[in-house]
């Protein structure tokens, strides 16, 4: 008996195909048509279906440029279930290199959203119950803000056992827990009963190949574990490490901030990680590591004020697994054996 189509915006994909559907949703102030697209890839056998969603802060890219290149790879031969591939959520934001919608508003703190809400709450209304309503699973692809940097890790509510399998499943370097904040995709999406993971990888408005192929391969395990498509020795899966507690160490003082370790690095609590200085050359105050762990995000602009986050180090109880993870990675960068 053949599979039957997949119903999305009010159009029907067959069985066997791949189609791009647009979801209206409002138009520019010069009149120009809005909507946000998705790329439907509608599997001959019956299976989950999984959307995988990016930019949803607009000035984060490296998520974007994960889809491309996984829409425009051989290995996405999806036999079984169906795929939901948003590239750019929110397209206000992406246009105008910015986080937020056009009238500010976090779309990541804004759902379940309203259809007669606010412009993020309308898009947050929108995705939710044509997107994320229709699908079993999914993978929101995220990098850290402007001016700073993550190291590639998943964050996942770690007492979900659905959604930290996936996380395992996904093989980044490191899993941290992150529990659910109000008016999230994670948490909406919670609700109705579908397990959400976050990639976190690279900066905002910047796009890093070793954060792309980490997350293009995330992916695919991701829909080999959930059997939609053939299992590969390439995408053979490490072991994550879990860290159930991070904290930021932030800047107790302004002036110009110089970091001593990269993201990645293994550091121990009092260590002394970097300096902050007077411009006038007057003093200079000590960064210290607040506990001992790796450092998976971290701050890349001198110019800082007082609160600042400068480091985000999460604990985990064996980091030589996160530098073998590593090691892994560069040695296929240098062979060239990505997607």
């Amino acid at each position: 008996m053949a599979r039957g189509a997949f119903t999305i915006g009010g159009e029907r994909i067959a069985a066997g195909e791949r189609r791009l559907v647009d979801l209206p949703l409002s138009a520019l102030s010069n009149q120009t048509p809005m909507a946000v697209p998705v790329s439907v890839v509608h599997g001959r056998r019956e299976g989950p279906t999984l959307f995988v969603s990016a930019a949803i802060h607009g000035d984060e890219l490296t998520g974007v440029a994960i889809c491309r290149r996984l829409l425009a790879s051989k290995a996405l031969n999806v036999a079984s279930g169906t795929l939901l591939m948003v590239p750019i959520v929110n397209a206000f934001g992406f246009i105008s290199h910015s986080r937020y919608l056009p009238d500010r508003r976090d779309l990541n703190r804004s759902f379940p959203g309203s259809p007669r809400g606010s412009l993020a709450a309308q898009l947050a209304c929108l995705f939710l119950s044509e997107v994320v309503a229709r699908s079993d699973y999914g993978i929101d692809l995220h990098s850290a803000a402007i001016h700073r940097s993550n190291l590639p890790q998943i964050r996942v509510d770690s007492a979900q056992a659905e959604a930290l399998e996936l996380a395992r499943a996904f093989g980044a370097p490191i899993i941290v827990h992150s529990g659910l904040r109000e008016g999230s995709l994670r948490e909406a999406a919670r609700a109705k009963g579908v397990p959400v993971i976050v990639y976190e990888a690279g900066e905002g408005l910047r796009v890093d190949e070793m954060s792309v192929t980490v997350g293009i391969r995330g992916v695919l395990r991701v829909m080999a574990h959930l059997g939609m498509i053939r299992r590969s020795r390439d995408l053979r899966r490490p072991e994550p490490v879990l860290s159930t507690s991070s904290r930021w160490v932030r800047a107790e003082e302004s002036g110009l901030f110089r970091a001593f370790r990269e993201i990645g690095a293994h550091v121990k609590g009092g260590e002394v990680i970097g300096l902050i200085a007077d411009p006038f050359g007057r003093h200079e105050t000590e960064v210290k590591a607040s506990i001992t762990g790796i450092v998976i995000g971290r701050a890349n602009i001198p110019a800082i004020n007082q609160g600042d986050a400068l480091f985000h180090i999460a604990k985990v109880e064996d980091p030589s697994k996160v530098g073998e993870h590593f090691d892994r990675l560069e040695q296929l960068l240098d062979e060239d054996e990505i997607i």
